[in-house]
């Protein structure tokens, strides 16, 4: 019969005893491209701490981020739909979970880092708002036209995590987190100081886009916003027809189409698929996220936050009894402003908090 060897802490190896986490970064020089980033390489944290005997650097960063408050309420915030009622449809964690298991694919196939980049994938959007970029373009317009979704997800693992103190991650989980987002802009900018350190970091800002343009098509569909014939034939007939094909496509095009120039690696589709990924990243912004039934829910979650907001600057003891009670006890500066303080608070709550909040602040409640 088979027995598994007993696992020790530590391998001797050369006459020298080796951690785990040691070992495996030995193994990491073996298999990772010279264009991934090695564990044993990293920029380090923030804060100096000693290393996990048994996992790297970026599993460790993984770890604490899947372990997080704000990992958590991931399950209860929008991606397009708004509180969607049904089963199926994506929220903010599956979401992020389609984008971890797109770039992870895509990170092994090119032989890169698949820890950094799951790390990466799991974080990049612990930030959003309840509501999607609904609730990120209140906070736009009442809190700071600097807010964006990226800067808070930095934020929460820099600070609002493990009440005040952070997760402490390593330099390249951070800078991957803050890079990740494109807006409606290009998918990989023209300004170098936008584009993540790693190559793992940029491959979670393409995995980003191939995961939404295809499970927000297929919500879409699911919902009755849009029929499939509607969708453009120039998509169908590059991409495919089913949520499956597309994805096949676009993560087997960006993996064969990249390729190294001026010995520098650059992550690219083909002509024909970006062509294709353009037209239905348009046509799902005129059809689906400026249509009038997303609109017009859109427009009553601005309504709600702003009126929140509003409440508890007027009100902050009450913000001060709500934030202990969601285990957000920070240790803010006396020189913190109370609107960044509503500000974190806002951005941290899920959908449902926020339609219970607003119903028990601003909804009668009869007498019995």
């Amino acid at each position: 019969m088979y027995k598994h060897k007993k696992i020790n802490q530590t391998a001797r190896t050369g006459g020298q005893e080796l951690s785990i986490r040691e070992e495996f970064e030995k193994r990491e020089e073996s298999f990772i491209s010279p264009f991934g980033m090695q564990s044993s390489k990293s920029g380090g944290r923030q804060r100096k701490e000693e290393p996990c005997p048994i996992r790297t650097a970026y599993q460790q960063d993984r770890d604490r981020i899947v372990f997080s408050n704000a990992f958590r309420r991931l399950k209860h915030k929008t991606q397009v739909f708004l509180a969607p009622l049904g089963d199926h449809y994506r929220t903010r964690l599956t979401h992020t979970l389609e984008v971890s298991e797109i770039a992870r694919t895509i990170s092994r196939a090119m032989w890169l880092n698949e820890d950094l980049t799951e790390a990466i994938a799991l974080g990049h959007d612990l930030g959003h708002t309840p509501f999607g970029h609904s609730g990120e373009t209140a906070l736009k317009e009442i809190f700071s036209s600097d807010f964006s979704h990226n800067i808070q997800s930095l934020r929460v693992v820099d600070v609002l995590e493990q009440n005040g103190k952070g997760l402490n991650l390593t330099y390249e989980v951070r800078d991957g987190i803050l890079k990740h987002s494109k807006g409606f802009g290009d998918i990989m900018p023209s300004n170098p100081d936008e584009i993540a350190c790693s190559i793992e970091g940029q491959i979670v800002r393409f995995a980003d886009i191939i995961a939404y343009l295809n499970h927000d098509l297929d919500d879409a569909i699911r919902s009755g916003v849009i029929k499939p014939l509607q969708v453009p034939r120039s998509c169908s007939e590059v991409l495919g027809i089913s949520h499956s094909q597309r994805a096949t496509t676009m993560i087997r095009d960006l993996i064969f189409s990249s390729k190294v120039k001026n010995n520098k690696f650059m992550l690219q589709f083909s002509d024909p698929v970006f062509s294709a990924m353009s037209d239905l990243r348009a046509f799902l912004y005129d059809n689906v996220y400026r249509s009038r039934r997303v609109h017009d829910e859109f427009v009553k979650a601005k309504k709600m936050i702003s009126e929140i907001y509003t409440y508890f600057l007027e009100n902050p003891e009450s913000l001060s009894k709500r934030m202990a009670n969601m285990e957000m006890e920070i240790p803010y500066a006396g020189d913190v402003p109370v609107e960044r303080i509503i500000c974190d608070f806002i951005a941290s709550i899920t959908d449902r908090y926020i339609l219970n909040l607003y119903n028990e602040i601003f909804v009668p409640t009869p007498l019995v």
